[in-house]
């Protein structure tokens, strides 16, 4: 059975595209912790400071129990270290870079991600349709791959840059 430090082989975005499900024998949420990682690889935000931590912000009922902060533990971005904020409903993302929005806020996303417009706050879910409601990164799965689909013009709009390498694995919105 994949642990969670197994998954830590699959850090290019052509090798998570291989990912599927049955084959890590792991929890979707795993797998799905180790794509927040690597979005903060391949994601560029406007200049902050460079000792500022990098914030991967939960918003609503945490899917992902401890993968997350074990996939992170220890890890830096670009000299970054990474820290885990889990948000209340209603709280505000202030320091978040990437905030995952969890299917208990499935009601409120199309609101939670236009209160964000014109933040570089990176928008992560895998409630259906988040793309299409102005998130930025869709998850979801297809043939038992967890697969994403990123919606450009509001990545754009955010001043947020993905990887070419990252978007030549997604399906691309606009």
């Amino acid at each position: 059975m994949a642990r969670c430090q197994d998954l830590y082989a699959y850090q290019s975005p052509e090798e998570l595209k291989k990912l599927r499900v049955e084959e890590l024998r792991g929890p979707e949420y795993q797998v799905k912790a180790v794509f927040l990682f690597n979005f903060a690889q391949f994601v560029s935000w406007p200049s902050q400071p460079p000792d500022a931590p990098l914030v991967i912000g939960i918003l609503g009922d945490d899917p992902f129990g401890s993968y997350l902060d074990e996939t992170v533990r220890g890890e830096k971005v670009n000299g970054r270290p990474l820290t885990i904020q889990r948000l209340r409903r209603g709280a505000e993302p202030r320091n978040a870079n990437i905030l995952f929005i969890a299917q208990s806020e499935r009601e409120r996303a199309a609101q939670l991600v236009s209160n964000l417009k014109g933040r570089s706050v990176l928008t992560v879910s895998d409630i259906d349709g988040f793309a299409e409601l102005g998130g930025m990164i869709q998850l979801f799965t297809e043939n038992k791959k967890i697969r994403m689909r990123i919606n450009l013009d509001a990545v754009r709009a955010a001043n947020l840059k993905v990887s070419s390498k990252l978007l030549r694995v997604a399906e691309v919105a606009h």
